[in-house]
């Protein structure tokens, strides 16, 4: 029986171990936290959404650049088959009007316990507070901080999931580029963005702006974000965070569902002794977050009200750092993978989940591709070992 390492006891991380372990090997994890997946956790808490219910080439498609190479993991792991894994660990799911696919509990940790519960059927063992801290004398060789001092070990085959670089007080801190490379540079995904607002839209922080549309160049969001005394965030902004990043300028459509001449016709309808904020709400019903942000970003306002609204640019000043962002793009290049996920110049080690250079945006995806490449992984891993 071979003895297979896995770094990291994240979604990813736990995957690959099920897999390798349900091929008949001997599998550690190995966890520098004190206590597995934290952050998924920490996702969970404001309902885990696990995956999205969705034609296959619409899932693909989230992935932008990576989808090539992430296909084939999807096709042998994707949506359909995540709802299967997750129902039999005693899980009853169901699915939004989005399509977004969640748990009943709409939690992490009665997921989590039954899936620990799992791998310790296994034979799979835990070890926590143990730290990566690089190579040792040979290819395969992982060295550690551990509570009782340091260690080396040389498994048969190593499988890396070591995370991304957000949120690093649950455990992603991207120390591991010092020790695989090349590495794409980290950069926030799935963030908010920064806004220099006047004082007069305090009292609009913390409310959703719903039914709008938000484009990015050739690209088009259309969902609801938050005011934040920071900026915006939420959903529809996390959609087009990599062409925010780049300075792409991001304008807003407040009325989506409207034709401008049909906003024009509708605005040229005011009564007499109404302000613009009465008219706004009674012809467009426009909310305050809404009235707001039109004279926020069009003072003064133009003759044309109309196209200010189908049409306004919303100032963005940068991106909230990257350990405040869901995710991150960058991460170990696929140029130094083979097909199994397999690091090239290490023979016997694998890499998977979100230290691989692709993003995704938030709505079931991020969590669906860590649980493909994991167990694409873990099932490599096992093979070598065969």
């Amino acid at each position: 029986m071979a003895e297979i390492w896995v770094i990291g006891a994240g979604p990813a991380g736990l995957m690959a171990a099920e897999a390798a372990a349900g091929q008949g090997h001997r599998v550690v994890l190995a966890e520098a936290m004190p206590s597995p997946a934290r952050k998924f956790l920490m996702a969970g808490k404001s309902g885990l959404n696990l995956t999205k219910d969705e034609p296959f080439d619409r899932v693909l498609a989230a992935y932008g650049g990576a989808a090539p190479v992430l296909r084939p993991m999807l096709e042998a792991f994707g949506p359909r088959d995540v709802q299967d894994w997750a129902e039999g660990l005693g899980q009853r799911l169901f699915t939004g009007s989005t399509g977004r696919v969640f748990p009943e509990a709409m939690k992490a940790s009665p997921l989590l316990r039954a899936w620990l519960a799992r791998l310790d059927g296994l034979g799979v063992t835990l070890h926590r507070r143990w730290r990566w801290t690089g190579w040792g004398d040979s290819p395969r060789s992982l060295r550690f901080d551990t509570p009782e001092g340091p260690r080396e070990v040389t498994p048969d085959a190593v499988v890396l999931a070591c995370g991304g670089a957000s949120w690093a007080r649950l455990g992603s801190d991207g120390a591991w580029a010092e020790w695989v490379a090349p590495v794409a540079p980290f950069q926030p995904a799935n963030c908010g963005f920064l806004v220099a607002w006047s004082e007069k839209m305090a009292p609009q922080f913390g409310r959703p702006v719903k039914a709008v549309a938000l484009r990015a160049g050739d690209r088009v969001s259309r969902g609801e974000f938050v005011i934040s005394a920071r900026g915006v965030e939420g959903g529809a902004v996390y959609a087009l965070a990599d062409r925010l990043r780049e300075g792409v300028p991001l304008v807003l459509d407040l009325a989506p569902d409207l034709a401008l001449e049909e906003v024009r016709a509708r605005l040229s309808r005011r009564r007499r002794g109404d302000s613009l904020a009465s008219h706004l709400r009674k012809a467009l019903k426009f909310d305050p977050a809404k009235r707001a942000l039109l004279m926020e970003c069009a003072r003064p306002l133009p003759e044309d009200v109309a196209g200010a609204i189908k049409a306004l640019p919303l100032p963005l000043t940068g991106p909230r750092p990257m350990d405040e962002a869901i995710s991150v793009a960058g991460g170990l290049r696929f140029a130094a993978l083979d097909a199994d996920l397999g690091v090239v110049e290490r023979p016997g080690v694998f890499a998977c989940g979100e230290m691989l250079d692709w993003e995704a945006p938030t709505g079931g995806y991020l969590l669906t591709a860590c649980l493909a490449t994991g167990r694409w992984a873990g099932l490599a891993a096992a093979r070598a070992c065969a």
